[in-house]
């Protein structure tokens, strides 16, 4: 028997979710410390690629986002059989989209690499990477929305044993492809795509197999030969709006980089190594956004709006506690973090400097984390949409370009960049919440109230 959304703790569904992430995030960055052994150049290239391969996982998110909040709505409404349907229209619409994107970056990697200005001594390297990782992104988008799926049903365990098993599968292939280990050729990059790219599909596999299991949704062929596509208006309701926030973040990001490639290789290569320790600061953000959408969402459905508006605030001020803690403890212990990556004093001196820039940053990037996804769960996804385009473009991107590049501050610049836009759009997505306009805003009919 399923458990009621009422007997869940934030706890009960975060700590899973924060293994889960941290362990997508060991991922990359086992892929980083394992290239930074064979080439910084490789670093650099994979870097570059994965620029690109994030700015479609964001594409692919826009299902997945809107999947993760129709079924919590649906199953807090008490409508099971709604939330199975839209679950399997999801996953058609993913496959579809995810094999026209993945044929996209496998047959125009090269041309993609050269219009993000990658150094020529880079993009053999990056070609490969690109060309394998993203060929074959189909597999992630898939596995997206079927993780969706089982954490809206309450199953965030599940998922995580899930990204154990691809970590653990990802470092062994990395070990034999990277260096080429057991007689096998030293691969480099494309060692290590390939090694990505197996353990995801493995991965999905095993996804597939606990959907069945868990909520009853079977994936056999059967199960899509009538699908209720009215479904897929409410996904594009919430999806399209909800990408276009991470498709405009990820955008700009892309610009910056682009930024970024004018000060150097080694600039390229600070920012690459910073951003992957960078990564397990906020990942306690990220965790507890997703357990709040999680809940805020079923308490939407059922018509709980109090206890939704205490939810959320409660979560926004433990992820700010928490980030600034993290953000501290990192730039404590800066040096010998990042000379795991490298022995380049210059470098090191400089991702110090980025890291206590952070302490700063990483408050700010709490309240759109938590906020943003509660005003997503409860069917409130213009407004964030159009606050962060003002905010990444008109803030993020010009001041990285002024202070930056126009003023020669380099990659100090380009964090105060982000510290500006971080903030700003933070302290809207609050006054948003307070404002209760997020009420009126629900996709799922709900149940009636006793």
């Amino acid at each position: 028997m399923r458990r009621e959304a009422k007997t869940w703790s934030l706890f009960s569904l975060t700590w899973p979710i924060f293994i889960e992430t941290m362990l997508y995030m060991v991922m990359g960055n086992a892929d980083t410390l394992m290239l930074s052994q064979y080439s910084d150049h490789a670093v650099a290239a994979v870097g570059v690629a994965n620029q690109i391969i994030a700015l479609t996982i964001v594409l692919f998110n826009f299902v997945a986002l809107a999947t993760a909040v129709l079924v919590a709505q649906y199953l807090g409404a008490k409508r099971e059989q709604e939330a199975i349907e839209v679950s399997l229209v999801s996953i058609a619409a993913n496959l579809l989209f995810g094999l026209l994107l993945s044929a996209g970056l496998a047959a125009f990697s090269s041309s993609i690499l050269r219009m993000m200005d990658l150094p020529a001594e880079l993009l053999d390297e990056g070609n490969r990477y690109l060309t394998i990782v993203g060929g074959f992104s189909f597999i992630q988008a898939l596995m997206m929305t079927v993780g969706a799926i089982l954490k809206s049903y309450g199953f965030t365990r599940d998922t995580m044993y899930v990204t154990i098993g691809m970590n653990v599968l990802n470092i062994i292939g990395n070990y034999f492809l990277i260096f080429g280990s057991f007689g096998l050729p030293p691969l480099g990059a494309e060692g290590a795509a390939i090694s990505t790219a197996v353990s995801r599909l493995i991965g999905f596999a095993v996804l597939v197999a606990l959907l069945s299991k868990r909520a009853g949704i079977s994936l056999a062929p059967r199960a899509f030969r009538t699908l209720p596509f009215r479904h897929l208006r409410s996904l594009l309701k919430i999806g399209v709006p909800a990408a276009g926030e991470h498709l405009s973040y990820n955008t700009a990001q892309m610009v910056i980089t682009y930024f970024i490639t004018w000060l150097g290789a080694e600039a390229l290569t600070v920012r690459v190594y910073t951003q992957n320790i960078i990564m397990f600061v906020f990942l306690f953000g990220i965790a507890v956004s997703q357990g709040t959408q999680i809940l805020v969402g079923h308490f939407v459905g059922a018509g709980r709006y109090k206890e939704a508006y205490d939810r959320c605030l409660k979560s926004l001020y433990s992820a700010i506690a928490i980030s600034v803690l993290m953000a501290a403890v990192t730039y404590w212990f800066a040096e010998p973090l990042l000379s795991l990556f490298t022995d380049d004093r210059s470098m090191i001196n400089l991702g110090r400097k980025l890291l206590l820039l952070t302490i700063i940053l990483e408050p700010g990037r709490s309240f759109n984390l938590v906020i943003v996804s509660s005003l997503r769960a409860a069917g409130d996804v213009q407004f964030p949409v159009y606050m962060g385009i003002l905010s990444m473009w008109g803030v993020g991107v010009t001041v990285a370009y002024v202070f930056g590049i126009a003023l020669g501050f380099g990659l100090v610049g380009i964090w105060l960049s982000f510290i500006a836009d971080e903030w700003l759009r933070g302290l809207l997505m609050l006054w948003r919440w307070r404002s209760r306009i997020w009420m009126k805003k629900a996709v799922a009919p709900q149940a009636k109230m006793a």
